[in-house]
């Protein structure tokens, strides 16, 4: 599926990673038009012929960005550069409807650029071993937790699980839930008493906007059998029907 005169926008730092691990699994989905990949550093693209943004997985996000005295943690590896390339992106993307899949930092920094905060290392804020959501490669993700999806959410309704294993590679995690978003997946065995569970996923909270963010790689799963790589591709196939209504 394709929109005629639409083009596919994919953010990421290393391009050459993104074709490897996110466009085959866009391909499988039936994406057969344009894509633009978007790096740090690239001029900001005309959104006009724009059918959706992809955001996709990296490094950390600087606290700044929600909370200007709030330290860098000692555990953060920050990308300042690529905060404001994709924050002014997302926010194009977003005052024009566009349709945005956000995964791993890409839910981060979507929830950042709407008005969200972050927790900027899990281990320490939930007082959990440092393992607990650092499993697994991108060639061999390791199927290593569940999520719990709210049965109500859009979400599941995509994906038609309520609740599935899933790889992690994560130290970071939504904190606030940016106003336009709600939170509809969770880590439910990761609670804070104050903050709650790990949030796992956010969608937009107007039905009318196509707009998806998940904590996990669903492109390393898509040729997985099972509930893991059968909500992976269920996420794909919607993100792009989505975009080719654009």
């Amino acid at each position: 599926m394709s929109s005629s005169n639409s083009t596919l926008l994919v953010s990421c730092k290393n391009k050459s990673g993104a074709e490897k691990h996110y466009l085959p699994a866009l391909k499988m989905a039936g994406w057969t038009g344009p894509t633009l990949l978007v790096a740090p550093g690239d001029p900001l693209p005309d959104l006009a012929h724009a059918a959706g943004l992809l955001l996709t997985g990296g490094h950390d996000i600087h606290p700044s960005r929600w909370d200007a005295t709030e330290p860098v943690h000692p555990k953060a590896e920050v990308d300042a550069e690529r905060d404001e390339h994709e924050l002014t992106l997302i926010r194009a993307a977003w005052e024009r409807n566009l349709p945005i899949l956000g995964i791993c930092r890409g839910e981060q920094i979507l929830n950042v650029a709407l008005g969200g905060s972050m927790i900027q290392d899990v281990p320490d804020h939930f007082a959990c071993e440092p393992s607990r959501h650092q499993h697994g490669t991108p060639e061999v993700p390791d199927m290593h937790h569940r999520v719990q999806l709210a049965p109500g959410s859009r979400l599941r309704s995509l994906l038609g699980e309520d609740v599935f294993l899933v790889n992690s590679r994560h130290h970071q995690a939504v904190k606030r839930v940016a106003p336009p978003l709600v939170a509809v997946g969770w880590h439910l065995d990761t609670v804070h008493p104050d903050t709650g569970p790990l949030i796992e996923a956010v969608e937009a909270a107007d039905p009318k906007r196509w707009v998806f963010g998940v904590q996990w790689h669903p492109e390393n799963l898509v040729n997985l059998k099972g509930p893991a790589g059968d909500a992976a591709r269920d996420l794909f196939a919607a993100f792009v029907k989505a975009i080719g209504r654009a």
